[in-house]
């Protein structure tokens, strides 16, 4: 049987961002950045989170230097404008509300970003941490009663996939061998 979830996956739905997961931050960043690309005017919007906003340009008028309004910008400064909010929207909505108290104030996307970055990848311990979590994870992997071959695949890959964030090196008989090793008796 099919969930509601699966079939909005399988019809392209993708209204919504990732949702961040406590101890999966790199890989929400990885998606999160995906699924910027993947909106209209994509790169800009990942332009935005990279490098900071646009830097509003100044007109002269009667001697005085005052900062462009919005309607006066050009097609691509407006759009550059827009993609802006949009990736502050975005991020703020991929947070669950415990993290949103946390970085709501930060307005520029750039600093928004850093600081979420700063938050959830901790220091060079949590890594480290993280890093044992993963190797203990491949180390005790084993198949659960019940399971499909399709979900243990799923969860395999998940744990490789976030070995592989890491730069976490496995040599490819290590691979071959536990996941032949996992596999149920029949």
């Amino acid at each position: 049987m099919t969930s509601l979830a699966d079939k909005a996956i399988l019809s392209g739905a993708d209204n919504c961002p990732p949702m961040w997961e406590k101890d999966m931050h790199d890989s929400w960043k990885s998606k999160m950045e995906l699924y910027m690309l993947n909106r209209q005017h994509g790169r800009m919007i990942l332009e935005s989170v990279e490098n900071g906003p646009l830097h509003w340009p100044t007109v002269e008028e009667n001697g005085v230097t005052r900062t462009k309004k919005y309607y006066e910008l050009s097609v691509t400064e407006a759009i550059q404008a827009d993609c802006d909010v949009k990736a502050t929207n975005i991020i703020l909505q991929g947070l669950p509300p415990e993290v949103y108290a946390l970085v709501s104030t930060h307005k520029v996307v750039k600093e928004l970003w850093e600081r979420i970055q700063m938050l959830m990848q901790g220091t060079s311990l949590t890594k480290q941490e993280r890093e044992c979590k993963l190797y203990d994870e491949f180390d005790k992997f084993a198949y659960m009663k019940g399971e499909s071959l399709r979900d243990l695949y799923l969860r395999f890959s998940l744990v490789l996939n976030d070995m592989n964030i890491y730069n976490m090196k496995l040599e490819q008989f290590q691979v071959n061998t536990k996941s032949l090793n996992t596999l149920p008796p029949e």
